[in-house]
């Protein structure tokens, strides 16, 4: 490389030395070798404005490997962005500094996505190239027409979500994703021969991405394979052959520059090697200068298409609007969103369901909801190849395809786990709402992505149906127990669970209003009596929990429940008032809601009665939170059984005759 490159590099790869020494934990040795590509990449190719971070058209650049996150955390502070200094820098790895050991979505802020997990940022960077495809459709590529750039390691590729994601990435013909694999060949145990050996050209290829292979610190090398796919037809992975821990005259090229410190010593020598005669933390200002140079010219170009695209904006309605606005979760309030026709076609349903009151499976009563709000231009759903069992493609649905990405429908095939981290990018994107659909048990495929939108607050649905032992006949492994206790663990995670088709409809808005918390609407396979069966101006399920039945003023006994157990609540409740035993029924459709309540309302609904019992078909565990000590708990605690639904129940004793007995022996 040249020698202002060479120095630009070296300013990073002391930079990310000197704060993992501070902190005296970190992983130095992936920005030691991947400084000089990103120098060539931020340099010539990303278009990038450190003055608006959210720039709706800028390039995104995820890092992948977020163990290297003093990389982007360097090269956020020497182009000029204002989320970085160089005091939070000194304060990497420490408590409320915003350079956390690993890269956390932060809005506005130049880091797009929180990753660690590894592959994960794959699996996003997946979803941002997709979204930048669906939009490009929606308002043309004069406003939208921008690359994705992901940076992942051996570990990275390693991990399953990987192929998922790379696949449906090489079928869906992403053009304009770039993967840079940093090519070192080492992991904390040692060289990756110990465990990998891929041909990772042929396996991209058989993805139906193009390959290309470099060494990492050419910089002539680097700067024509990124020139070259600028133009590339598919998505592209550039191969850059690293030393990992570049210039450390004892630790390069092996693990122990991995996940430690290098060490006061290791770091003069450094230091030698590489010429840096500087203290640590400091960048001399002819250097410093150039790099926020890289960052006034990125600015300056993006300020020239910003001054284009905007007033073509003004004239599209709410997505320009959203647009201009760089989307950051700003959209409208609800009469805009669920608004006019869409709302009055809901209300219509909810009163052409009232009339009938048919028995109707919850996923079905989903459909028949999303055949409505489908016409809302920001939301795209999908399932993991069980459309036709999750029921989340509607006929006014339209598929996106490869080549043609006008559609509101993504078909992600059998791949749970990329579906969601997928969800992720098209969600951080430009504020997309995704929702995504499988069966509740494949939910554990699942975790890590719902966790990390939780953890960033993104507006996020997945619609997991067969919800319980209700499945029946696909027996055990597809029957959830423990399913539903483990989401609900999850902070900042609503879990609905509705009874019927006026809950599923109140739940699915709440998901939609809902900015800043990802949702799980859980759905049953059979069908299910209806619990609720007059108007309501006001959405119950809002606050988590409510009282549906009661059969006289003064009671011995709560039951709550959730769900298709809601029914069954309300059988038992019926037959213990012929008893002369007065109860009333909380349905429960969101625990995490209900506990938001006031202390007075939680109160109301839990401490009337000094017996309170619950019914739901999973395991009983998360319920004792609100039964207490004396509650009982009807549910299953083990594993189901392979027969007809009703059968299954009747097995492990949820049902009404067995649990008025086990509730009249109590009392």
């Amino acid at each position: 490389m040249n020698k202002n490159n060479k120095e630009l590099a070296n300013a990073i790869r002391f930079l990310s030395v000197d704060a993992v020494q501070k902190a005296n934990s970190g992983h130095p040795g992936m920005p030691m070798g991947m400084a000089d590509v990103v120098t060539i990449l931020f340099k010539h190719f990303l278009r990038f404005d450190p003055k608006n971070p959210n720039w709706i058209n800028r390039d995104r650049f995820i890092l992948s490997a977020g163990h290297g996150s003093m990389l982007l955390y360097s090269l956020l502070y020497l182009t000029g962005y204002k989320s970085i200094s160089l005091e939070d820098i000194k304060n990497f790895r420490q408590l409320d500094s915003i350079c956390a050991g690993h890269p956390e979505y932060h809005p506005n802020s130049g880091i797009e996505t929180t990753t660690g997990p590894l592959g994960q940022g794959i699996s996003n960077a997946v979803g941002f190239a997709l979204a930048e495809e669906i939009l490009k459709k929606k308002v043309g590529k004069n406003i939208i027409n921008h690359k994705t750039y992901v940076l992942a390691g051996d570990g990275c590729l390693m991990e399953g979500i990987s192929h998922e994601a790379l696949s449906l990435a090489g079928h869906l013909k992403l053009k304009n994703l770039i993967l840079l694999f940093d090519n070192n060949s080492i992991s904390i145990d040692g060289p990756t021969s110990l465990a990998v050996s891929d041909d990772h050209k042929k396996r991209f290829n058989s993805y139906g991405w193009d390959f290309l292979d470099i060494n990492g610190h050419n910089e002539k090398e680097i700067f024509k394979a990124l020139k070259k796919a600028q133009n590339s037809k598919k998505p592209i992975a550039i191969s850059c052959k690293t030393t990992i821990g570049y210039g450390s005259p004892n630790k390069s090229g092996k693990a122990s520059a991995h996940g430690s410190p290098l060490g006061e010593d290791e770091i003069k020598l450094v230091r030698k090697k590489l010429k840096w005669k500087y203290e640590p933390f400091e960048i001399p200002k002819k250097i410093l200068d150039d790099w926020r140079a890289i960052g006034v010219t990125a600015t300056n170009k993006a300020r020239l298409h910003q001054k284009n695209y905007q007033k073509k904006l003004s004239s599209m309605g709410w997505l320009g609007w959203s647009l201009s606005n760089n989307f950051n979760n700003n959209f409208p309030p609800k009469n805009n969103l669920i608004r006019g026709p869409i709302n009055s076609a809901i209300e219509k349903a909810k009163l052409e369901y009232l009339k009938t009151l048919e028995p109707m499976a919850t996923r079905k009563c989903s459909e028949k909801y999303l055949e409505i709000v489908s016409k809302i231009s920001n939301l795209i759903g999908g399932s993991a190849d069980l459309a036709g069992s999750n029921n989340t493609k509607t006929k006014n649905h339209n598929i996106i395809k490869p080549g043609n990405f006008s559609g509101n429908y993504i078909h992600y095939g059998v791949r749970e786990h990329a579906m969601c981290g997928v969800m992720n990018g098209l969600a951080l994107h430009s504020g997309l709402i995704p929702y995504g659909g499988t069966f509740l048990i494949f939910s554990d495929y699942c975790k890590p992505s719902i966790r990390l939108a939780a953890m960033m607050k993104q507006r996020v649905i997945y619609v997991f149906t067969h919800d319980s032992i209700g499945l029946g006949e696909d027996g055990p492994t597809h029957q959830p127990i423990e399913q539903l206790a483990g989401l609900r663990s999850i902070p900042n995670l609503n879990v609905f669970r509705p009874s019927d088709m006026i809950e599923t409809f109140e739940c699915w808005e709440l998901a939609l209003e809902n900015k800043n918390t990802p949702s799980v609407i859980a759905l049953t396979r059979q069908k299910i009596d209806p619990v609720r069966k007059q108007k309501s101006s006001n959405n119950l399920s809002s606050t988590g929990a409510y009282e549906i039945l009661r059969t006289n003023d003064k009671i011995k006994l709560t039951i709550l429940s959730s769900g298709s157990e809601t029914c069954l609540a309300c059988e038992i409740s019926h037959k213990l008032a012929i008893e002369n035993i007065y109860s009333k029924v909380i349905s429960m459709p969101c625990l995490e809601l209900f506990d938001q309540q006031t202390i007075d309302y939680r109160s109301k609904i839990l401490n009337e009665t000094d017996l309170v019992v619950s019914v739901e078909a999973s395991e009983t565990s998360f319920w004792r939170k609100y039964t207490g000590e004396r509650g009982l708990n009807f549910g299953i605690d083990s594993f189901g059984k392979s027969a007809p639904y009703k059968d299954i129940y009747n097995n492990f004793e949820l049902n009404s005759e067995s649990i008025i007995k086990k509730i009249k022996k109590e009392i």
